[in-house]
């Protein structure tokens, strides 16, 4: 079927507007932010669960590979539609249904942005906690896809902790509801877990019911220089053994502090070789309490610098710095491979020796920040030239001795942004065949025919 033909037959069945062949159309859904692209035949816009009802059977019957998108912010390849065919764009379902304090949930559809949810929450004195670091542009089903967290997952968990309910229509068109608006329900098998983080391979999510928690009333952060990683991860251990539960720990090597200071200036960031970020939540006098334990402990540590933040104003302040350190790094004009491996907590020393043996055994350079609190490192491979199919290669032989470590270590090759193309290579390392042999077999259940998301780590 051509594009022409194909496009004529979907604007039949749900409208012409929401169809699209247009060439910056093509070119914006053939791309997310990670480095592959490939176009596909046709842009379809659904703007409720019938017309992806109807778009998934038509093309189920016809065998067209469909490609679902979020906002398109992921970071390995996972909403390319590496076999063309139809995306599945849900920009236009972005409608908050329902916020209700009362039973402690919010009802979405897929394509709203997760801050626009968060400040919805806010708005009524809750909160939705996961805060991936583009939370200001993703989405809430591409959240769910990847299993989405960011620095409080420490304390608050990952996505899929605040989902309770799903509607998901299956390959063949049919729609299946699983979960609602309960904080506890132990019926049958866990969907919904199947679904969150199944990156767009075994249905499509037309709407979310999710937690909600009392917004805390007061928050505290401290940001401390050490003169070494090495006592800034032990300060992590100390931290949580001391009985603390941060909201958030985030740490950050040497590499990424310098490429910081010559972005935002040398002065914003004191002398010193890593950086800890901790975050407290909770009522105003326990917040006072706890920083002042937690500042008293990092000076104990040797902690060279701590600055506090003790109000909401001071604390994003800090915050939007650490959001600065992706731009840093790629103000070094190098490509940045972003890979967002895990370690149990115990390794961070470990993972960031390795990284540094890896450097002068490859000559690439090694970034190391992220979540400190639940091993979660963005261990990004800063590379010259990658477009030169040599350096790639290179490249990429450095990647599989990062996840060969990884996984010797009882590590995970991602925490939150997914598989999709950049991991295909070492997904059956990772899994393990039977574990590998099982997630076909619950492919091949759930879409026989193969046509969502084909071409991903299980292909």
């Amino acid at each position: 079927m051509t594009s022409s033909s194909l496009a004529e037959s979907l604007a039949a069945l749900i409208g012409i507007d929401q169809i699209s062949t247009a060439a910056e159309s093509i070119s914006a859904h053939a791309i997310d932010k990670w480095s592959a692209s490939h176009p596909p035949d046709v842009v379809v816009f659904p703007e409720n669960t019938d017309d992806v009802s109807k778009v998934l059977a038509f093309a189920n019957e016809r065998k067209i590979p469909v490609t679902t998108r979020g906002a398109g912010f992921g970071y390995v390849g996972g909403c390319v539609p590496v076999q063309g065919g139809i995306v599945l764009s849900m920009a236009r379902m972005n409608r908050i249904l329902g916020i209700y304090p009362g039973d402690g949930v919010a009802i979405v559809q897929p394509g709203v942005i997760t801050k626009t949810l968060q400040d919805a929450a806010h708005s009524v004195g809750w909160e939705y906690p996961p805060d991936p670091a583009s939370l200001k542009d993703c989405s809430i089903g591409g959240n769910i896809a990847t299993n989405a967290g960011g620095p409080r997952c420490l304390k608050y968990g990952v996505t899929r902790s605040y989902v309770l309910g799903l509607e998901v229509v299956l390959a063949n068109g049919e729609i299946l509801r699983t979960g609602g608006r309960l904080h506890k329900n132990k019926t049958g098998f866990d969907l919904i877990g199947i679904f969150t983080g199944s990156e767009g391979l075994l249905g499509v999510v037309t709407e979310a019911t999710l937690r909600l928690i009392p917004k805390p009333a007061s928050r505290a952060m401290l940001a401390a220089i050490f003169p070494e990683f090495s006592m800034a991860a032990a300060a992590v251990q100390a931290i949580l053994n001391a009985g603390h539960l941060p909201s958030a720990l985030e740490i950050t090597d040497a590499f990424t502090l310098e490429a910081a200071r010559r972005r935002l200036g040398a002065d914003v960031f004191p002398p010193g070789n890593a950086h800890l970020i901790v975050e407290v939540d909770g009522r105003p006098a326990a917040t006072v309490a706890e920083i002042e334990e937690l500042d008293q402990l990092l000076t104990n540590l040797g902690a060279s610098f701590i600055e506090r933040a003790p109000d909401e104003a001071s604390c994003e302040r800090i915050w939007k710095l650490r959001r600065e350190f992706s731009y840093s790094l790629r103000d070094t004009g190098l490509t940045k491979l972003n890979e967002d491996i895990v370690v149990p907590r115990s390794k961070l020393v470990e993972l960031v020796t390795f990284a540094r043996e890896l450097e002068k055994k490859t000559g690439i350079s090694i970034a190391c920040f992220g979540h400190a609190g639940d091993g979660n490192i963005h261990t990004n491979l800063m590379v010259r030239n990658y477009d030169d199919p040599k350096i790639r290669a290179h490249a990429d032989a450095a990647l599989d001795l990062l996840f060969t470590w990884i996984l010797q270590q009882g590590g995970a090759i991602t925490g939150e942004h997914g598989v999709g193309l950049a991991k295909k290579p070492w997904i059956r390392k990772a899994l393990g065949e039977i574990s590998f042999n099982t997630h076909c077999a619950m492919k091949r259940t759930l879409d026989p025919n193969g046509i969502l998301n084909p071409g991903k780590f299980l292909d």
